[in-house]
């Protein structure tokens, strides 16, 4: 029968994170625990004054292979998994001279840091794939009956505190509590691996987007407020090995601590400021944009895009694609407006003292510098979650510069139009389906987005752009993010003012929307292409 508490008389400890060893260390040599240690971690227990007993006095072989073999011996794993209470383990252990090894602390190789390095190569990535690390772990976590595992500097005050308190023993309830993070640390190590390989070439080709299994790594970074409502708990995970520019990833420099919905919308605002080379500025509502401005320079970009739809604008997102600038944060803080987060590549510090100053509480995000639309990620996949398994499809990155449009109403687009139709049908990718929104002057000035017609988007999308002669409807560009089903759509467009309109094209009555348009001497282009966002 397992004993609940089992004294522990000898350790075996390697680490590559060597933050708090020696302290725990010396905890356990002043317990009179006999500890074994290997390479640079027994150097550092040493150097700290801590008797230590080099791997290979234990094994009777040498570290060797570059350190590819130290601890994969039967001296070892006997030493751990012997099963204390079983009489032929126990003889085992002493025909063989293997003494039982009470307590393992390891931590692996930092394979997740060294892929992260953007100039890594195929060769440093494997010699970082740890073997004797992951084997004593789970060797240890199986044998967790007689034998703690400490995976985790974290866990190091508590595996002491339990030790002082019961004279030098682990309770099974730690045991047990330790063997399962060890799993768990073990499966996000070799799910790191995988992805890993999934992302190189290599091994990996980049036409076999869909692996089998779908192994998924995520991190927990810290559980939320709430969900989406406040009867909804949350956490935010983070993915290993993504270095696109991302929110998880962000660095925070001001504001109160990020919800749910914070995340949600600055992730879809910054999505959208990535499809732009210049200048851009995004407001984000509930994940749709209520406005979008491109300039050449980010002060008035903002000013376009927060002028789309300022009602709306009342507690959103923005997103900046360059570093903030202090004409840009007196834009931003000019008037009475009241905004949640603001995120950018970076900060000028005057335009950051600027921001701190006009709000406590707005989260100011970093996210680094953004590369070229081009320079997007393709593998990085897009996944929702439904009951029963995840829907995974490719990203939604085709070019949207006008390659392959083609013109089929209306008088030729000027490059001004031309210029408005790219950004409408930037903007449009990026509303819930079904959208419509109207474009003037590389602004973004009415959406409709998420109704169950088209039509009823496109009223919505003309209703925002204001009224009568006034209306910013008119001479404006539009984009429908599916193609019309019928005329009435765009005759909704047309009569508001609009004078071009893109679209993918592709309905059986094409032919009416094309007539509408000529009648009216509209422009009409058909890209080939939808952009449906449910």
């Amino acid at each position: 029968m397992t004993s609940d508490l089992v004294p522990v008389r000898r350790a075996l400890i390697s680490v590559s994170d060597k933050t708090d060893l020696v302290p725990f260390a010396r905890r356990l040599a002043g317990l009179g625990v006999q500890i074994i240690s290997t390479g640079g971690t027994a150097k550092a227990i040493a150097d700290a004054g801590i008797p230590v007993t080099p791997i290979d006095q234990v094994t009777g072989f040498p570290e060797m292979m570059d350190g590819r073999v130290k601890t994969l011996h039967p001296k070892v794993h006997g030493g751990i998994l012997a099963l204390r209470d079983e009489p032929s383990h126990v003889q085992a252990m002493k025909d063989h001279g293997i003494d039982p090894i009470d307590l393992v602390c390891v931590n692996l190789y930092p394979f997740e840091k060294t892929v992260a390095k953007p100039d890594v190569t195929t060769e440093q990535a494997i010699e970082h794939i740890d073997i004797g690390g992951p084997s004593m772990v789970r060797s240890a976590a199986k044998n967790h009956a007689f034998v703690a595992i400490v995976t985790d500097p974290s866990q190091y005050d508590r595996v002491s505190a339990e030790l002082q308190e019961n004279k030098g023993a682990t309770t099974l309830a730690l045991r047990r509590s330790l063997a399962a993070a060890a799993f768990a640390h073990t499966s996000a190590y070799d799910a790191a691996i995988v992805s890993w390989m999934s992302r190189c070439d290599s091994y990996h080709p980049q036409t076999e987007l869909f692996p089998d299994p779908l192994v998924w790594q995520m991190r927990k970074l810290t559980e939320l407020r709430y969900g989406e409502n406040p009867h909804q708990l949350a956490a935010v995970y983070a993915e290993p090995g993504v270095t696109e520019p991302n929110v998880v990833s962000a660095k925070q420099l001001h504001g109160k601590e990020l919800s749910f919905n914070n995340l949600n919308d600055a992730a879809a605002a910054l999505e959208l400021i990535k499809e732009f080379d210049q200048p851009a500025a995004a407001v984000i509502k509930h994940t749709n944009p209520c406005g979008c401005g491109l300039a050449d320079n980010l002060a008035t970009a903002f000013e376009r895009a927060y002028s789309g739809d300022p009602l709306a604008a009342f507690g959103g997102i923005v997103a900046l694609s360059r570093t903030v600038d202090t004409p840009t944060a007196e834009a931003i803080t000019s008037g009475q407006k009241f905004l949640e987060v603001i995120l950018a590549p970076d900060y000028e510090p005057a335009a950051l003292h600027l921001l701190r100053q006009r709000w406590q509480n707005v989260r100011l995000l970093a996210v680094g510098k953004l590369t070229s639309p081009r320079q997007r990620d393709p593998r990085v996949l897009d996944v929702k979650r439904i009951v029963g398994g995840l829907l995974v499809q490719q990203r939604d990155m085709l070019d949207m510069q006008g390659a392959h449009w083609q013109q089929v109403a209306g008088p030729k687009p000027t490059d001004a139009v031309v210029a408005d139709l790219r950004l409408a049908w930037c903007a449009v990718k990026h509303l819930k389906s079904n959208a419509i929104c109207l474009v003037r002057n590389q602004t973004l000035v009415g959406a409709g987005a998420g109704q169950m017609d088209r039509v009823e988007s496109a009223k919505i999308a003309v209703a925002k752009a204001g009224k009568g002669n006034d209306s910013r409807a008119q001479g404006a560009s539009a984009a429908s993010d599916a193609f019309f089903p019928f005329r009435d759509g765009p005759d909704v467009l047309i009569d508001a003012g609009v004078t071009a309109i893109i679209q993918p094209g592709g309905s059986k009555r094409d032919d009416e929307t094309i007539q509408a348009c000529k009648d009216a001497d509209v422009t009409l282009i058909f890209t080939g292409q939808r952009h449906f966002r449910h």
